[in-house]
């Protein structure tokens, strides 16, 4: 007997001006490295289990890595095409990320597409270095939801060459706090708003029933009312 299941969650064809590193992502062929556990935001959305969190370990998908040659056996086992690197946050340790871009540049060539997420803001200077190394797109996670802090970030990243755009939860009861996002983004220099489906996963379940958030139904992890919310800030991002 053959048992047939339905599709947790549909992945839609990339769209134009879609993030390169979304796009390889879609496609399966994007190696995810976790560079390290750090972190002191505490966000009450935090996905990861216990076992990452402030973690110094690295992992390359699932494995554990202790070198280099680890990490990039990992990403040929795969034939990635690029990197995704995140943790905790990449930018408390600065020079492994560093090092990590130029190592991964290094095994597979300048064509290696890397994206690195941070939710700390960035001078003239640490651009340059990610730039430097190959950092091909950042992504910044606004933290309280505000681009305040980031307005310099955002322009050095761009002026250094890299591809720069922010990266969301879509958190169903931040409605307004997002549409004002998605208007003060107009006027700086990103090429992307990710906004990502909530999730209710074992680290951050308790949290999420505090706020009163259910699941969205089926086989998928999702926040109700988190991708209504997401078209919603779409359809505004196309009348602006």
């Amino acid at each position: 007997m053959v048992v047939h299941l339905p599709m947790a969650t549909e992945i839609l064809p990339p769209e134009e001006g879609e993030a390169e590193g979304c796009v390889q992502c879609q496609a399966g062929s994007k190696l995810v490295l976790f560079v390290t556990g750090k972190c002191h935001w505490g966000c009450s959305y935090c996905p990861l289990s216990e076992n990452r969190r402030e973690t110094p370990d690295m992992f390359a998908n699932e494995r554990r890595c202790s070198t280099w040659e680890e990490v990039i056996e990992e990403g040929r086992a795969m034939d990635a095409t690029g990197t995704g690197i995140t943790g905790g946050d990449p930018m408390l340790d600065l020079e492994r990320s560093l090092e990590a871009i130029r190592e991964l540049k290094g095994a597979f060539g300048p064509n290696h597409h890397i994206h690195l997420y941070t939710s700390i803001p960035i001078d003239a200077e640490v651009a340059g270095r990610l730039a430097e190394a190959g950092l091909d797109e950042l992504r910044f996670h606004l933290l309280d939801l505000r681009t305040t802090n980031y307005v310099n970030s955002i322009t050095v990243a761009a002026d250094a060459g890299i591809t720069t755009g922010v990266e969301l939860p879509c958190e169903p009861d931040k409605a307004e706090a997002l549409e004002q996002v998605v208007r003060d983004l107009c006027d700086l220099p990103v090429a992307f708003l990710n906004l990502n489906e909530l999730e209710i996963t074992t680290g951050n379940q308790t949290n999420m029933d505090v706020r009163g958030f259910n699941l969205a139904g089926g086989m998928s992890a999702a926040a109700e009312g988190s991708a209504e919310l997401g078209q919603a800030m779409k359809d505004l991002a196309a009348d602006l």
